[in-house]
């Protein structure tokens, strides 16, 4: 009698395992989960550091842009973010990375001309 609930419980410790989702192979087309990025943008003297960034296409980014003097902001439009950046603070803003191709960013303060001159460029890497 002991030996019979005894097998029956390896079965059922067996067949639990089996349907555990870590012991199914990952499915054709099933998507990963996002990778995160952080990356931190210097502005100063009117120019981003670095002015290109890249990413990969659906990264969940997290964007810190650090003040080194006067206020800036930065936009990309394609992703409808958009903050400003107070003299000598920082602000953060996150989106994922939805869509690819190469988008620029700016900062869109208008109270000096140099503003204009702040551009850069995120690259979105296709799956």
């Amino acid at each position: 009698m002991k030996l019979k609930s005894r097998t029956s419980s390896l079965l059922v410790v067996g067949m639990v395992s089996l349907l555990s989702p870590a012991a199914l192979p990952p499915v054709q087309g099933q998507e990963q989960a996002p990778n995160r990025r952080e990356i931190t943008l210097t502005a100063r003297n009117y120019r981003f550091a670095p002015s290109r960034i890249e990413v990969a296409q659906d990264d969940l980014v997290k964007l810190t842009v650090q003040s080194e003097d006067v206020a800036y902001s930065l936009t990309i439009d394609e992703y409808r973010v958009s903050r400003r950046v107070p003299a000598g603070g920082s602000t953060t803003l996150e989106f994922r990375a939805d869509r690819a191709g190469t988008f620029s960013f700016y900062s869109n303060l208008t109270n000096d001309a140099r503003h204009a001159q702040m551009k850069g460029e995120l690259v979105v890497r296709g799956r």
